[in-house]
């Protein structure tokens, strides 16, 4: 275990949470079992929850050196912008509440930062697999790797990560670069708030590097429907982030018109009967994965595009 308390940290570990009393324990657990790692420091943001997380953390903070900040529920964008705000490392750690790091997950980063000079806009991005304890299927393996959840195997150069790869579920930024640009607290869902801050740093000459042996365990059982319900707040959130930056149009799925038609809904109710019924069976069926995915997202587009999401975005005052 890295002693925390003596020293001035070098990182500082945020943990946003909320509602998730089932995991955050074994989280923070692993944090308190780092090894060979820098000084650093916890520090946990309570974003309302109302599940038994703020009895559990007044009981855990009485016993650990590490800082506890509340606030009423306002989304993970602005729980981190708090926790930067409050932070004392020169780099700042972000943890899903539901990432379990390995016992090396912080000296791993670390050291890529040391190989690259500790570079001040230089980023590190960490692999995030499933917990140990999740039953896993081809379906959560393609999505984990190849598909819409994180996609690791899609990185081509580990020293060139392309900026939609920004998961706050384990990664490790400058602190200052945070401060200059914090995450846009805009967005409705937790969807997008992470790349679009990725999308701004890139644009200034920022770099992403992915050190795979910084690793966590996500422990968030999902399936079709589950997941199809996130893809749907997804396109939500994507008309926000085409109206912060429109360029980006045919990356998010939209055009100046809109989002594309509606794929048929006769079609979609074949598809995820299908899936539902071959989703625990040893078939990788990619293709399939992603078309049923895709009307979800769409119907997002849609319905943020006929809400007007983000209309008067560019209008306002930047976060």
């Amino acid at each position: 275990m890295t002693v925390r308390a003596a020293m001035t940290p070098e990182i500082t570990v945020v943990v946003p949470t909320h509602n998730r009393i089932e995991i955050l324990p074994e989280v923070l657990a692993a944090l308190d079992r780092q090894e060979g790692g820098p000084a650093f420091e916890i520090l946990v943001v309570d974003d309302g929850s109302d599940d038994g997380t703020p009895a559990f953390l007044d009981v855990w903070r009485s016993q650990h050196p590490a800082r506890v900040l509340r606030q009423e529920n306002a989304g993970p964008a602005a729980a981190r912008n708090k926790a930067v705000a409050a932070a004392a490392g020169r780099w700042v750690a972000f943890l899903g509440d539901d990432t379990v790091p390995a016992a090396g997950w912080l000296a791993a980063h670390r050291q890529a930062l040391r190989d690259r000079g500790d570079a001040e806009n230089l980023g590190v991005l960490g692999y995030t697999a499933w917990h140990e304890s999740m039953r896993l299927n081809p379906f959560l393996r393609y999505i984990n790797e190849h598909g819409l959840q994180f996609g690791y195997a899609l990185i081509r150069d580990p020293e060139r990560v392309p900026f939609n790869f920004l998961y706050t579920s384990n990664l490790v930024l400058p602190r200052d670069l945070l401060l200059a640009e914090p995450f846009d607290t805009r967005f409705p869902y937790p969807a997008w708030e992470d790349i679009e801050l990725g999308y701004r740093l890139d644009k200034k000459g920022f770099r992403l590097v992915y050190a795979p042996s910084a690793k966590v365990r996500h422990f968030h059982p999902t399936d079709l429907a589950r997941f199809a319900g996130r893809q749907e707040k997804a396109g939500y959130s994507a008309v926000v982030f085409y109206r912060l930056h429109p360029e980006l149009g045919p990356f998010l799925g939209l055009a100046p018109s809109g989002p594309p038609p509606l794929p048929s809904l006769r079609r979609q109710r074949l598809r995820e009967g299908l899936v539902r019924g071959l989703q625990n069976l040893p078939v990788h069926l990619p293709r399939l994965w992603e078309e049923t995915l895709r009307f979800h997202y769409i119907r997002g587009l849609h319905r943020g595009w006929q809400d007007g999401a983000g209309t008067r975005l560019r209008e306002a005052e930047t976060p």
